[in-house]
């Protein structure tokens, strides 16, 4: 995987501002998957940070328990 760029997490954060405005069911759990994916590429590039690892492994539980639901 490679290295998050600053733009993805902004591109991150403003989705997920606009998604309290107006979401279904389906693109919440697009954006938790994609928020999973970078949170596990920041917790990769930063080695021996325990606490980047497991803020990852939550959010990759959370958007895997949403794909289960559908």
């Amino acid at each position: 995987m490679s290295r998050p760029s600053i733009a993805e997490i902004s591109a991150l954060t403003a989705d997920l501002a606009a998604l309290r405005q107006n979401h279904t069911s389906a693109e919440y759990a697009a954006l938790m998957d994609r928020k999973a994916d970078l949170l596990e590429r920041i917790a990769r590039h930063t080695p021996g940070d325990t606490g980047a690892a497991e803020v990852a492994r939550l959010a990759r539980e959370h958007a895997d328990s949403l794909k289960s639901t559908d």
